[in-house]
């Protein structure tokens, strides 16, 4: 009879994965998404418990103007983030832990670490992205479209409209932390 490890059944861990990820002997890139923010750690392996290097929730961006949400644009700005906390990793190759998630192409989880990437990490990933999609484009046209579902930005007063410039303006502020 197997008896399966606790947080295997609630489906919080993937065991086959972590030992995959653990065996590269490099630092992780671990990004979360919930339907609130976007999470980033960087995580090294140690015998008696993982070591947290850096972490950064989406909530910092507000400190530069952005109105955190859980999309392609705040992953993107919160990877950069990461990058700038995390000064310690100079040029040390890193492996990206997405954890359960499935990958998908322009994912938001891949976002994250093309802002990461873009800013000096390196991660042992080919990711492309449409740089349309990173500056919220996407979101701009849909709000166009449909401004119904866009109550949560309007309630923080945050101009859909100019999504791109205020991208533009809160990555020049992230870059000069």
């Amino acid at each position: 009879m197997i008896i399966r490890k606790r947080r295997r059944l609630q489906n919080l861990t993937d065991y086959k994965k972590r030992v995959a990820l653990v065996k590269g002997d490099m630092p992780r890139i671990v990004v979360r998404r919930s339907n609130k923010q976007i999470i980033m750690q960087i995580v090294e392996y140690h015998s008696d418990g993982d070591i947290v290097i850096a972490m950064v929730t989406s909530n910092e961006l507000k400190k530069f103007g952005w109105s955190p949400r859980s999309n392609t644009p705040t992953a993107y700005l919160t990877g950069m983030l990461l990058t700038k906390k995390s000064e310690k990793l100079n040029g040390r190759e890193c492996i990206l832990d997405i954890g359960l998630y499935k990958p998908a192409e322009s994912a938001v989880l891949f976002a994250a670490a093309k802002g990461a990437m873009d800013n000096g990490i390196k991660l042992r990933a080919n990711i492309k992205f449409d740089e349309s999609r990173i500056k919220g484009t996407h979101i701009k046209n849909y709000y166009s479209q449909s401004k119904d579902n866009f109550a949560g930005y309007d309630k923080e007063k945050f101009n859909v409209e100019k999504i791109e410039e205020l991208f533009e303006k809160a990555k020049e502020q992230i870059k000069r932390v």
